[in-house]
């Protein structure tokens, strides 16, 4: 069983380098680095793939493929993030095998329990507050059921959607014990300072 990780790190059109950011990953034992680049293509997103498993292979952070069980399998990456348009987890592991790390993206609470029941090793659930950085994303769903989630979860749940420095502390204090800043952490120079600061919420 998985255990809960503090800070979930997701690549998307980032400032520095994939390399950069896969080593300040490893540095700081972050559990789960996943690739969400959709405007690459497939022979670009599997290059990139296999440079950041350069420096994530034999350490503790697990690299994520987002959304393609194919390039996963191809890369033999640690796990890979579906979302609710994707294939089901039952064809991706069919795909990429059984003995991975799987999440599964939720944006309600009816859409957690579900996910829930078909016992993937984690869950996304949100966008909790308005973010850009989907074309259409999916409604708010909030801090109020926070703690209702974790609660209901035997697994561990990620919390994202527009969390930032301004915000996150009232997401840990519904209840959160996972969380993800996409642009907090991306569009910036200074990843490794924020990434401490993030971890250390946390007690880390």
């Amino acid at each position: 069983m998985l255990t809960n990780f503090g800070l979930y790190l997701i690549i998307t059109n980032p400032t520095l380098t994939y390399q950069e950011i896969a080593r300040i990953a490893v540095k700081h034992n972050l559990r789960y680095l996943q690739l969400r680049e959709k405007h690459l293509s497939d022979r670009e997103l599997i290059a990139v793939s296999k440079e950041i498993m350069k420096i994530t292979n034999n350490t503790k952070t697990k690299f994520i493929i987002n959304d393609r069980a194919d390039i996963a399998k191809i890369v033999d990456a640690d796990g890979l993030h579906l979302g609710q348009d994707d294939i089901s987890l039952a064809d991706a592991k069919s795909i990429f095998g059984e003995n991975k790390i799987y999440g599964l993206s939720t944006h309600s609470l009816q859409q957690a329990q579900k996910a829930l029941a078909e016992k993937p090793d984690y869950i996304g659930y949100g966008p909790i507050f308005p973010t850009p950085t989907k074309v259409n994303p999916d409604p708010t769903v909030g801090l109020e059921n926070i703690k209702q989630v974790v609660a209901s979860s035997s697994l561990p749940v990620v919390h994202l959607g527009g969390i930032d420095e301004s915000n996150v502390d009232a997401v840990i204090n519904a209840g959160a014990k996972n969380v993800c800043l996409v642009r907090y952490l991306m569009e910036c120079e200074d990843l490794e300072e924020r990434v401490v600061k993030i971890m250390s919420k946390f007690g880390r």
